[in-house]
């Protein structure tokens, strides 16, 4: 029997999210092939501070254009002032005003599938809240390193204002 891990995850604050223009490397995943994320992580650090019209040090990890089977686009990247110039082996996306509610991930980057189970499985029906068809999205702080586990990481879930 799997010994059940649990994740400390704290109430969320709720806030009013402004537009973002997101620039990154980005693929397809599946609920079966998220393991695959860090591995586009890893492909897209070196771009870092090299993104034309890369605005601040902030990276985000963008889920959008769900197909409700499970399958998602995700982008690793950062915010953006413009498009013009933006080399074409970089995905965009763009994240529109929205109502959100914002986790706060406590712990290594091994655990966040667990906050994020805890989100939809726990918090999210107990809640009241209903979820929106658009981009939900993590925020990695400018001083965010997973190998030493510093930094701040939050989960933007779109929800009903």
């Amino acid at each position: 029997m799997d010994e059940q891990k649990s994740v400390e995850v704290s109430e969320p604050r709720f806030e009013h999210g402004h537009f973002l223009l997101i620039a990154g490397l980005g693929e397809r995943f599946t609920q079966q092939t998220t393991a695959g994320i860090p591995a586009l992580w890893e492909k897209f650090i070196p771009h870092i501070g090299q993104v034309p019209g890369q605005s601040g040090e902030v990276t985000y990890g963008v889920c959008c254009n769900f197909d409700g089977k499970g399958g998602f686009d995700y982008v690793a990247g950062v915010e953006i002032s413009k498009l013009d110039d933006l080399p074409e082996q970089y995905r965009w996306v763009e994240v529109q005003p929205q109502y959100y509610a914002v986790f706060e991930h406590k712990g290594p980057l091994s655990t966040l599938p667990l906050t994020f189970r805890y989100i939809f499985d726990t918090w999210l029906p107990q809640s009241g809240h209903q979820t929106v068809d658009a981009p939900e999205f993590e925020r990695y702080s400018e001083d965010f390193n997973p190998r030493l586990n510093t930094g701040k990481l939050e989960i933007w879930l779109p929800i009903k204002g």
